[in-house]
């Protein structure tokens, strides 16, 4: 592979402008995100994800946020509606790990048929009581086990679906109680009580290509700067969680940060991550971060390597068996 700016960028509508495919072409990303503004229906999708492709002349991951319920860019009536997650799990019964595995499943049947190839899901924060609502029902649950289990068996859905998942937020954002998207939270457990609850589904699935920082604070490695440009808690991400695959950013441009975005994305590349991750389309915004993102080299290029190689082909599956599956486990009805 080549050596791409080390960013991931999105697009300001549902068609690329001739000033966006001459900025992409330039800027040369390692990716693109999709959002909600950039969605109409299956055959404009398809399209623009080829021409997002075509403007860096290579297979260039396209990513999006297809987590269920409130965080879902392809909705109804072209693709399904799912529950938030917390809610999928409560009403699995003791199916968790197959109802699980067959929505990520199919959500991976329905994301790789309009050319998206990057899901930023799973969650693997820990929900508590005091989890802000931004956050809390997009887990899986209040449980380290339920959240690994239900992590995983999505993990494994999305990727035999030809989709690499994103585990996030690394990491934990789940004792959070302010929204990221508009404040930066601080989160004041001890060091311990994070090791041995807040960090063990990531440890868990540390071997998965891609991961997702957090902008939060944690007091106890670094009270100054948010996880996602804390060398400190890079290091804990890679040294003590053990995750050695490719690590993004959540979003540059939410509130949680400070600074300029050429100011963010260089502190966020220097504290450690492999790739600035910015959303919202805007020209300028992207130029700064293009021009502080540097390229992908050194150890971060392999990692980028291996996720791109970890990307599987779809198995073809009887959509209709398994959507029925599925439903019968939700009713806690017996497979026959």
């Amino acid at each position: 592979m080549s050596e791409p700016a080390a960013a991931i960028l999105g697009c300001a509508g549902p068609e690329l402008s001739r000033d966006e495919k001459d900025f992409f072409r330039e800027a040369d990303p390692f990716g693109f995100i999709l959002f909600a503004r950039n969605v109409t229906d299956p055959g404009q999708l398809r399209r623009l994800t080829g021409d997002l492709r075509a403007s860096v002349g290579r297979d260039a991951p396209v990513l999006v946020d297809q987590e269920g319920g409130r965080v879902q860019r392809l909705r109804a009536p072209h693709w399904r509606e799912w529950l938030p997650p917390m809610d999928h799990v409560a009403r699995s019964g003791g199916a968790v790990g197959r109802s699980v595995y067959l929505r990520y499943r199919l959500i991976a049947d329905e994301l790789r048929g309009v050319g998206i190839d990057v899901n930023c899901a799973p969650l693997a924060d820990i929900a508590t009581a005091a989890t802000h609502p931004f956050l809390r029902n997009r887990c899986f649950g209040e449980a380290a086990e339920v959240v690994m289990l239900a992590a995983r068996a999505a993990a494994e859905g999305l990727a035999d679906g030809g989709v690499l998942p994103v585990i996030k937020h690394l990491p934990g954002h789940g004792r959070a109680e302010a929204d990221s998207h508009l404040a930066l939270p601080r989160i004041a457990a001890p060091l311990k009580v994070l090791s041995a609850e807040d960090f063990r589904p990531f440890h868990a699935l540390r071997d998965l290509p891609m991961a997702m920082t957090a902008h939060i604070v944690l007091d106890a490695v670094d009270r100054d700067r948010p996880a996602t440009q804390s060398p400190g808690v890079i290091r804990l991400i890679r040294d003590e969680i053990g995750f050695d695959g490719l690590l993004m950013t959540d979003d540059l441009s939410m509130q949680a940060l400070s600074g300029s975005l050429g100011a963010r994305t260089a502190a966020a590349i220097a504290a450690g991550c492999d790739v600035a991750l910015h959303c919202n389309g805007d020209r300028a915004e992207m130029g700064d971060v293009i021009a502080h993102a540097g390229r992908l080299g050194g150890a971060s290029q392999r990692r980028a390597q291996a996720a791109l190689s970890a990307r599987r082909e779809a198995r073809t599956i009887d959509t209709a068996a398994l959507a029925a599956e599925l439903e019968a486990l939700m009713r806690g009805a017996a497979i026959v």
